[in-house]
């Protein structure tokens, strides 16, 4: 997909300067091809990045709308563009039943290109400024009890390498609260043994360190101790790699994936449940037991304490279980001072 001369100047800002994924600057770049073919009354309303949108295709489609225009008309049409054009557009993805998460996404979209035109003196003040943001239906995300994330720890045999590799996978991720994408980046030399911590890579390069228990620390030293004798007889074998797979590579997290759902169909659990899920499981137990929410912030590596927030409204189960013990409703034993 070819863009205009300033779209493409962003998107090298965003995978240049912010270091932004590849994936992610790509979804960027569709949300503007899209936005782009609306202005130019090109849209037949899809964006690759979406997925399909069921309606009548009485235009051409987006991207290759866009294409069939010169780079300098794209130009002074996303230059010249106002507030009440970014209504429509709003009001034109509402009608096509874009739920209002990826409109927020798509509007986000927009409010990063045109302050980089502003910091740029492209334009003199962005036209989204003055828009609001889609209010959002707030998604509690879900969260393993105690005893499922004991049945799916123990679920991978350790007397193989592979069911290993996998029990020191899950426990990394839940000891940690580290996201999928920074297990598999994770290298031999990340895990520190005697700081009982990991080094971590996060989003945008960022780096942080993550406290990580004893229980896991043993869990990963049994793994090492097969997957070092496996490299000896391997030359494949990639030396600085954590979590390798058959043939000694670097994991993807598609494949974590799918070692996840093979143990919670052998647990017995929701297969719905993914690995995001023991993320959002540490979070969770550690506000239960008394964490403070900006220690669980820089735990996660969330850059905004609005992100972690969210988990507030899942101890509340907690909260009023403390509440009931201490006030007992009509009928219910009074609690004990001497044994409690």
């Amino acid at each position: 997909m070819e863009h205009s001369t300033i779209t493409q100047k962003f998107l090298d800002y965003l995978t240049f300067e912010k270091r932004f994924s590849v994936h992610t600057a790509k979804c960027y770049g569709a949300d503007l091809q899209q936005f782009t073919a609306f202005l130019l009354g090109t849209s037949d309303g899809s964006n690759p990045e979406d997925g399909p949108v069921t309606m009548s295709h009485q235009h051409g489609g987006g991207a290759t709308a866009v294409a069939a225009h010169p780079s300098t008309e794209i130009d002074r049409t996303l230059l010249h563009t106002d507030v009440n054009a970014v209504r429509g557009y709003l009001a034109f993805l509402n009608e096509r039943e874009y739920s209002k998460a990826t409109i927020a996404r798509k509007l986000a979209t927009l409010r990063s290109f045109y302050k980089f035109l502003v910091k740029r003196n492209e334009i003199a003040a962005s036209p989204v400024a003055a828009v609001r943001t889609p209010k959002q239906e707030k998604k509690l995300p879900r969260f393993l009890e105690y005893e499922e994330v004991k049945r799916l720890l123990e679920t991978p045999p350790t007397d193989n390498w592979l069911g290993a590799r996998d029990k020191a996978i899950l426990e990394t991720l839940y000891s940690t609260g580290i996201r999928v994408s920074e297990l598999v980046a994770l290298n031999m030399d990340d895990v520190d043994f005697l700081g009982e911590v990991v080094h971590v890579r996060g989003k945008g390069k960022k780096e942080r360190i993550a406290p990580i228990s004893s229980s896991a620390l043993q869990v990963i030293q049994h793994y090492m101790e097969y997957r070092n004798k496996r490299a000896q007889s391997n030359g494949n074998f990639d030396p600085k790699v954590l979590f390798v797979n058959k043939h000694g590579r670097r994991l993807s997290t598609r494949s974590v994936r799918r070692k996840m759902d093979k143990y919670l169909k052998m647990a017995g659990l929701d297969p719905a449940i993914s690995p995001h899920t023991l993320r959002h499981s540490f979070a969770t137990h550690m506000l239960n037991k008394g964490a403070d929410l900006r220690s669980v912030q820089e735990l996660l590596g969330h850059q905004s304490l609005s992100t972690t927030q969210v988990y507030t409204h899942l101890t509340t189960s907690k909260i009023k279980e403390i509440y009931d013990s201490a006030h007992p409703r009509k009928g219910d034993a009074p609690p004990n001072p001497i044994h409690n």
